[in-house]
């Protein structure tokens, strides 16, 4: 009986490997074909989209340099860190000083610093690091913890707070190697469970009573949502959506959150009900592909950070959301290997930016 159990479990294996190395296998091609897209559209500078500074350039780069096949010495890699380099300010920086968007540039730049892990970059890295830390909503601007912008942070040094400057910065101090017993994380976790509809844990009259465990855009004026039905911040009731939920978890998992904080448990609740890849859920009908690539993003760094490979949505469906995340976008690829978004919001129409977003998204999906 147990030689039969093993042939039984083996056979088992047989069939199911060829699948997973199939599905793999077609993940793995649309990030060839994305990145073969990306080195024809490289300006002679060395960088991607140059409006929008060094932001677009340090995404792209980054996904070449997790690449297997091109990796952190590919001569395209190299020369958009030339690029990249030219905008360190003095402060520390690294950003177009015309754009005031200073934090969102130093985020990605650094997120994508630390993941080439070369020595020679600590100088800037650590300058990088320290000019985030500084961008902080804190003491240092005479902002204490009664106030709805401690702890976070936003586009620059004088922009209210968003959960989505707030969860960039975390993640760079997190990708470039911050420990997480840094004071900015703890500061950062104030803001970030100001932003959860969870009356349990977040002290602000508009989540009272609130059982909904998703994310909202901004603690300002009362709080703030981007999934409204218009164009504005603030619908009534607040409503969470997917791309800031996933934000927030992300975030909360690289502060070192335990698990079994009613914060993480009241978020994975509504990951649980709102679970899909059909939209970024949370925004109404008419808004439901807004967004759609970054929340793709934030959902598999965060759930990459979670660690656990299924998901068991409310119906009690399993879900392999890394095999269904990589299925969902190939299904979107453009014929010329890039993808963007016809729901142009938030930079998404732009195809060098979409596109180097997607090839991490999927390199995130492929990490096992």
């Amino acid at each position: 009986m147990k030689t039969l159990s093993v042939l039984v479990i083996l056979a088992a294996t047989f069939i199911v490997s060829p699948l997973q190395t199939r599905g793999d296998d077609r993940a793995q091609a649309a990030v060839d074909r994305a990145l073969a897209f990306l080195a024809k559209t490289q300006e002679t500078g060395g960088g991607w989209t140059a409006k929008y500074g060094p932001a677009v350039t340090a995404i792209v780069a980054r996904a070449f340099a997790d690449d297997l096949k091109h990796g952190p010495t590919h001569p395209v890699v190299t020369r958009a860190l030339e690029s990249i380099l030219k905008h360190q300010q003095s402060d520390g920086g690294i950003y177009d000083r015309s754009q005031n968007i200073e934090n969102y540039q130093t985020s990605v730049v650094l997120m994508f610093l630390g993941d080439l892990k070369d020595p020679k970059l600590a100088g800037s890295v650590k300058r990088a690091q320290a000019f985030l830390t500084n961008l902080q909503y804190d003491d240092a601007e005479k902002i204490d913890r009664g106030n709805v912008w401690y702890g976070g942070a936003g586009y620059n040094s004088k922009k209210r707070p968003d959960l989505s400057n707030t969860q960039m910065l975390v993640e760079a101090l997190h990708a470039s190697g911050l420990p997480p017993s840094d004071p900015v994380y703890q500061k950062a976790l104030v803001f970030i469970s100001r932003c959860q509809l969870n009356g349990q844990t977040n002290d602000q009259s508009y989540a009272k009573g609130m059982t909904d465990g998703g994310f909202i855009y901004s603690t300002h004026e009362g709080g703030q949502s981007k999934a409204s039905e218009t164009l504005g911040e603030v619908p009534l009731p607040l409503r969470t959506y997917g791309s800031m939920t996933y934000a927030g978890f992300k975030s909360m998992l690289y502060a070192n959150v335990k698990r079994d904080d009613p914060r993480i448990k009241a978020c994975l609740t509504w990951i649980k009900n709102n679970y899909t890849l059909d939209q970024n859920p949370g925004m109404p009908a008419k808004q439901r592909d807004q967004g759609l690539y970054y929340f793709y993003h934030v959902f598999a760094r965060a759930l990459d950070a979670w660690g656990e490979p299924v998901i068991t949505d409310a119906a009690g469906r399993k879900h392999d959301w890394r095999r269904e995340l990589c299925d969902k976008i190939v299904s979107l690829q453009r014929a010329d290997g890039s993808w963007a978004n016809q729901a142009d919001r938030w930079l998404e129409g732009d195809a060098n930016y979409v596109t180097g977003l997607t090839v991490g998204t999927l390199q995130t999906a492929l990490r096992k």
